[in-house]
């Protein structure tokens, strides 16, 4: 059995993620955020994305299916619905 890191692992470790840290900074990314860090929902989002998942139903249910490997995924946070909802709210009144 392979006991290297995950292939989602290993794509997002392409990521620029100083620019990403400096980018939430800038914009107060964190701001009223209490559990779902902004790195957290980018993760979760570009897991969704690449499993092809519509819904945050679907999010949740893929996600808590493989919620031994969070961790080798880099998803720190507990991955519920209603944070999810809440997270993508913010992001959208934002752009407004």
């Amino acid at each position: 059995m392979y006991a290297g890191k995950l292939v989602f692992a290993q794509l997002t470790d392409h990521l620029p993620l100083s620019i990403f840290r400096q980018c939430v900074q800038r914009y107060s990314g964190h701001h009223k955020i209490k559990s779902l860090t902004c790195l957290d929902q980018l993760l979760c989002m570009t897991f969704a994305q690449l499993t092809y998942r519509e819904s945050l139903r679907g999010i949740e249910t893929c996600l808590r299916a493989n919620k031994s490997k969070l961790y080798q995924m880099c998803i720190r946070g507990e991955m519920l619905r209603n944070t999810l909802a809440n997270a993508n709210f913010v992001i959208k009144a934002v752009d407004s």
